[in-house]
């Protein structure tokens, strides 16, 4: 008898090198908040996540309608913690905060999307011809809700995905293959139960109460989407909470129990660059474009762009209360990019007290 989809799918993932890995079956799991979700504008600038179809429907909330011939989802999952601090520990206000997950120099999307590819090509050496198709971030689906139904984990009160059953936390990269295959044998463990129990860590600790209710989060006013998404300007009630976070945000799952004794990653792709780990804000002021696409170079971080990531280290000077970047920040706000220049404005009244007139 020929082994199940599951079992071959772990088996294949683990030698691709993925950590997790698990299959949920057609009918897919009920996503009927993401339209609430989206109605809300929860998701602020990122039009992308509120696309439609042909029929008006949100691609991202019905799998089905978006691939027809699709019948199961192996997901992918990889531990990316790196070897460094947690940003809770950091006591340093003129050192910058990077987001755990770009921390290496390599874009996971890339790394994740060539392990998908091999496992599924092995799919269908193993298996034959069917329909089939990965995604990393980019397709007609909710990653989380099927890596719940899946068994990966369970969707906690700061909305990401957590794992009990291996003790791996939240530092987790997710990756889908959508196939056209039928799942024979039902993992009786499925979906992961939820293990967050009367735990609020995540949204006490929030500094911009992103975390608008258990399992509920305004994508707005998140630090992540503020530092990396957001484009233009940020909000001026908004940025005392940014603190010195100048890419992504780590403070909920920093604080998460689960994520107490999570082990470091044994992936190559994600060890952390020394260079990238709590940086001198000073230093960050001062790069050049070059010297910033340099540092950068391969890492998450360009998503925001120079002038974003030098607005966000405006603020996170600001923040900083600090004497010594005063001389920096009236530099910058001089800056011919009118953003840049508000927020150097911002901050040198964040350290003196004193408003500075628009320019």
């Amino acid at each position: 008898m020929q082994s199940s989809l599951a079992t071959i799918a772990k088996e294949l993932a683990a030698q691709a090198g993925f950590d997790l890995c698990g299959v949920t079956s057609y009918p897919f799991p009920d996503v009927e908040h993401f339209d609430r979700w989206i109605a809300e504008g929860n998701h602020g600038d990122m039009a992308y996540l509120a696309k439609r179809n042909e029929r008006g429907e949100l691609r991202r909330r019905n799998l089905a309608a978006a691939l027809p011939w699709a019948r199961s989802v192996v997901v992918c999952a990889i531990n990316y913690n790196p070897d460094a601090p947690y940003s809770t520990d950091l006591g340093d206000k003129s050192r910058g905060w990077i987001s755990r997950y770009a921390l290496a120099q390599c874009d996971y999307h890339d790394v994740l999307f060539a392990k998908l590819r091999s496992t599924e090509g092995e799919l269908h050496l193993r298996f034959g011809d069917f329909d089939s198709r990965s995604y990393v971030d980019t397709g007609p689906i909710v990653e989380r809700t099927l890596a719940q139904a899946a068994g990966i984990g369970w969707i906690g009160k700061n909305t990401c995905l957590i794992n009990e059953r291996e003790r791996l936390g939240s530092w987790l990269f997710l990756g889908c293959i959508v196939t056209s295959l039928d799942v024979r044998e039902p993992d009786i463990t499925l979906p992961a139960p939820d293990r967050c129990g009367t735990c609020t860590r995540c949204i006490d600790a929030c500094p911009t109460s992103a975390i608008t209710a258990p399992y509920q989060l305004d994508a707005r006013r998140c630090i992540a989407y503020l530092t990396i998404e957001k484009r233009g300007t940020i909000e001026e009630e908004l940025r005392p909470g940014i603190g010195n976070n100048v890419f992504g945000c780590d403070i909920c799952q920093d604080v998460c129990p689960w994520n107490s004794r999570a082990p470091i990653t044994s992936a190559p792709d994600f060890t952390a660059e020394t260079a990238l780990i709590a940086p001198e804000l000073e230093r960050l002021a001062a790069l050049s474009t070059e010297e910033w696409r340099t540092l950068f170079r391969g890492s998450p971080v360009k998503r925001t762009k120079y002038q974003g990531f030098l607005r966000n280290v405006c603020v996170a000077m600001g923040n900083s209360g600090d004497p010594k970047f005063l001389p920096r920040l009236r530099e910058l706000a001089e800056h011919n990019d009118v953003v840049i220049a508000e927020h150097a404005r911002f901050a040198i009244a964040q350290v003196t007290g004193e408003l500075l007139p628009a320019s």
